[in-house]
C-alpha cells in the first residue's frame, strides 16, 4: 500500500508517467498498475485520462494528499525506531535558497560535532521549490524566507533578518558613501539573481518602490557568480549583509547599507508541519533554535561594513565557537 501511494506522489512531483516510474525504480505498466489499483479500490479514477499525464482528478487530489501525509508518517517512523536501535544516524536533506546557501554550514557543521553518524545533502533552490520538495517528501528541510509570501503547511524557527547592502568598488559610483538610499541605487548598473528567485523579486519591488525599473546587466542563479563579477572591482549588487560577510569581503569591495527605507526580511528553517518529528529533525530543529540566539544580533556595523578590511572570517570565527560552546539539546 505504501508503495503505491509513493507511486502518486512520484507522479504529482515529476508530472509524467516515464519519470515518475524512472524515480520510482519500477516500470512504467507496475506503476500504472499500482495507480489503477488504487482507484478500483477506492471505487474513483484518480488521473486524468489520456495519452499523457494531465493532472488529478478532485478525489485523486484528495488521495495525494492523504498519500504525502501517509508516506510522510511511515518514513518518520522507521526513522523514529531505527534512531532507537542505532542511535541518530542517517541522511538530512536540506533545499536552501541561494542567499542562504552560505549560513548553512552555520547550521550544519556544530549538527554533525555532535552527531557524527549523520550526513548531509545541501541543495540550491528557489523558495517556491523548498517548500514543494518538503510538501513532496524530496527533502527533509529548508532555508527560505518566512515573511514576504506563503509558506504552507510548515512549521519554522527564524534564524536571521537580511539586511541589504550595496557591493561595489571602491572606485565605482556610491563606492565612497556611508550609506545609500535605494532611490540612488536605482540609478546605477547591477547585477542581481534571476527573476525566478524570492530575492530578486524582493528587490524589483523596493527598486520600483524608489522610482526605478529593474534592468539588470547580469543575470545569474549563483550569488557566488554575482560576488565574483563585484570582486572584479567592474560590477555592482545588492545582496544581505550577512551573506556579503561570510563569502568574505576584500580591500577593493565594500559593503554599504542601503537606507530610505531600511528594509529586512526574515529568513529561517522549515520543517514539514507533522507530529511527532523525525529524531533527525527534531537535533536540526534544536540546533536552529541555539543558532538564531548567535545570529540574533545586528549584521556588521555600518562603521565595519564600509571599511576597508572584511569582517565575515572574524564574525564566522565567533559564531563557530558559541556554536561549539552551544549546550547539547
Amino acid at each position: 500500500m505504501i508503495d503505491r501511494l509513493e507511486f502518486i506522489i512520484a507522479l504529482a512531483r515529476e508530472g509524467h508517467f516515464g519519470r515518475a516510474a524512472e524515480a520510482c525504480r519500477v516500470s512504467q505498466p507496475t506503476l500504472s498498475a499500482g495507480i489503477k489499483f488504487l482507484e478500483d479500490m477506492f471505487g474513483v479514477l484518480l488521473v486524468q485520462r489520456g495519452s499523457r499525464f494531465r493532472g488529478f482528478t478532485p478525489e485523486g487530489e484528495r488521495v495525494l494528499e492523504w498519500a504525502r501525509r501517509i508516506v510522510g508518517d511511515a518514513r518518520a517512523m522507521r526513522a523514529d525506531v531505527d534512531a532507537l536501535k542505532r542511535g541518530l544516524v542517517g541522511h538530512l536533506r536540506v533545499a536552501a535558497i541561494p542567499t542562504a546557501l552560505a549560513m548553512s554550514a552555520m547550521l550544519t557543521t556544530p549538527y554533525r560535532a555532535k552527531h557524527p553518524g549523520v550526513r548531509f545533502t545541501i541543495l540550491s533552490r528557489t523558495s517556491l521549490q523548498v517548500l514543494s520538495m518538503i510538501e513532496n517528501l524530496e527533502v527533509d528541510a529548508g532555508l527560505t524566507y518566512l515573511d514576504n509570501e506563503p509558506l504552507g503547511r510548515v512549521k519554522s524557527v527564524p534564524l536571521y533578518r537580511e539586511e541589504y547592502r550595496l557591493l561595489t568598488s571602491r572606485a565605482a559610483p556610491l563606492g565612497d558613501r556611508e550609506q545609500v538610499t535605494w532611490k540612488e541605487v536605482a540609478k546605477i548598473p547591477l547585477c542581481l539573481l534571476t527573476p525566478d528567485m524570492q530575492n530578486r523579486r524582493i528587490l524589483d519591488g523596493l527598486l520600483r518602490l524608489a522610482g526605478g525599473e529593474p534592468a539588470p546587466t547580469l543575470e545569474s542563479n549563483s550569488v557566488i557568480v554575482l560576488f565574483a563579477h563585484v570582486r572584479s572591482g567592474h560590477w555592482a549588487t545588492i545582496m544581505p549583509g550577512k551573506l556579503a560577510e561570510t563569502l568574505g569581503l576584500t580591500d577593493n569591495v565594500r559593503s554599504i547599507p542601503i537606507v530610505e527605507p531600511q528594509v529586512t526580511h526574515a529568513v529561517g528553517l522549515v520543517v514539514p508541519d507533522r507530529e511527532p518529528t523525525t529524531p533527525l529533525l527534531t537535533a536540526l530543529i534544536a540546533e536552529a533554535r541555539v543558532l538564531a540566539k548567535i545570529l540574533d544580533q545586528p549584521s556588521a556595523k555600518a562603521s565595519e561594513a564600509s571599511g576597508a578590511r572584511p569582517t565575515g572570517d572574524k564574525r564566522r570565527a565567533r559564531i563557530e565557537k558559541a556554536s561549539t560552546r552551544a549546550p547539547r539539546p
